[in-house]
C-alpha cells in the first residue's frame, strides 16, 4: 500500500512534557484519515510537524516517501494544503480577494482558478460581503479554498466541523467528499466529534498520551462496532451447528458465549438447541458505537 503520510516512533517533547510520545502511523493514498483523541492527546502538536511548523524532538516523519531529515520534505510541503486550528484568511477582504492573495504568495502566475475555487467551496455568490460578516462555516469553506490554492492533492484539516451548526457540517462533511472523490485529495481530519467522523471517514488512528493506541479501515472498525445478538449457552459446539445450519453469521467468544450478526428467531433457535441438548442461558442485543469503541480503548474524560 502506497502512503501519503507515515510516522515511526515520532517524539515531540515541551522541557518535561511529552506531547508526542513514540507515535508510528499510516495514511494511505486517497484514504479519508480520521485522527481521533482526547484534549491532549497531541493531535494538533502532530499535524504542526507534519505542516512544518515545528520540529520533532526524535523519530522521523516522510510525505510521499521523503523523510523530514531530508531537504526535499519542503517540495513536499508544497503538494499539501492545511488548516490548522482556525482558518487562515483575511477578515477584511472577500472570499476572491482572499484567494488571490494566497495566489501571488504562492507566485501563481494568474487567478485562473479562483472562480473554480469559489464555486467548489459554494462561495461564488458572496461579492463583495467581507469574510468578518461570513458565517462559521462559510469562513471554514474559505479557509478549505486558501488551502486549496496550490492544488495539493494531501489536505490536512485540524477540526474542521468544530463550532459548526447542523448545516454547516453538511457543507463541510460533503465539500470534504467531493475533494476526495473527485479529485483524488487525500484527507487527514483531526476531530472529536466521533458520530460525523463514521460518516466520512475510510481509515481511522486512535490517539492517547501521544501514542497511537489503533490504526484501522472503515470496514474494520465496523466489523468491530456491528449490531448482534450476544447469547450465553451451555454448549457454543452445539450452537455453531445450530447456527450453521440456520445459516446465520456467528462468532464464537468462548465455550460459554457467542455473537449473532442477525436477529434470530429465539423461539426457533431455543428448540433446536434443546434438542441437541443445549440450553440458552442469556441474550442482550449488543451495538457498540463508534464512541464506545473509543472510549473502550483510551478510557473516558473529555475530548477537545
Amino acid at each position: 500500500m502506497e502512503y501519503v503520510l507515515q510516522t515511526n516512533q515520532l517524539c515531540k517533547y515541551y522541557r518535561h512534557f511529552k506531547a508526542l510520545n513514540g507515535l508510528t502511523m499510516h495514511v494511505p493514498r486517497g484514504a479519508i484519515y480520521g485522527f481521533v483523541g482526547k484534549n491532549g492527546a497531541g493531535k494538533t502538536t502532530l499535524i504542526r510537524l507534519i505542516c512544518g511548523l515545528q520540529e520533532p524532538t526524535d523519530g522521523d516523519l516522510s510525505l510521499y516517501g521523503i523523510s523530514a531529515h531530508d531537504k526535499a520534505i519542503a517540495k513536499s510541503r508544497r503538494r499539501m494544503g492545511a488548516v490548522v486550528e482556525t482558518p487562515s484568511i483575511y477578515l477584511d477582504m472577500t472570499a476572491e480577494e482572499n484567494l488571490k492573495q494566497q495566489y501571488r504568495i504562492l507566485g501563481q502566475p494568474g487567478f485562473d482558478g479562483v472562480s473554480e475555487l469559489l464555486h467548489l467551496v459554494g462561495l461564488e455568490n458572496t461579492g463583495r460581503k467581507k469574510a468578518k460578516h461570513f458565517s462559521l462555516g462559510m469562513r471554514q469553506r474559505l479557509g478549505i479554498a486558501v488551502a486549496l490554492c496550490g492544488n495539493p492533492d494531501f489536505l490536512v484539516l485540524d477540526e474542521p466541523i468544530n463550532g459548526l451548526d447542523p448545516q454547516g457540517i453538511i457543507e463541510i462533511r460533503e465539500l470534504i467528499l467531493k475533494l476526495n472523490r473527485e479529485r483524488n485529495i487525500t484527507v487527514l481530519i483531526s476531530s472529536h466529534i466521533l458520530d460525523e467522523l463514521s460518516r466520512l471517514a475510510t481509515h481511522y488512528g486512535f490517539i492517547d498520551s501521544g501514542r497511537i493506541v489503533r490504526e484501522m479501515s472503515a470496514e474494520e472498525l465496523e466489523n468491530v462496532c456491528r449490531k448482534c445478538v450476544q447469547v450465553t449457552v451451555t454448549d457454543t459446539k452445539v450452537l455453531a451447528n445450530v447456527l450453521d445450519e440456520m445459516r446465520l453469521e456467528y462468532k464464537i467468544l468462548d465455550e460459554s458465549r457467542a455473537e449473532i450478526y442477525a436477529k434470530p428467531n429465539i423461539t426457533q433457535l431455543a428448540l433446536a438447541l434443546v434438542k441437541d441438548g443445549c440450553e440458552i442461558l442469556s441474550v442482550t442485543e449488543h451495538d457498540e458505537s463508534l464512541e464506545s469503541f473509543y472510549i473502550s480503548l483510551v478510557g473516558g474524560g473529555s475530548h477537545e
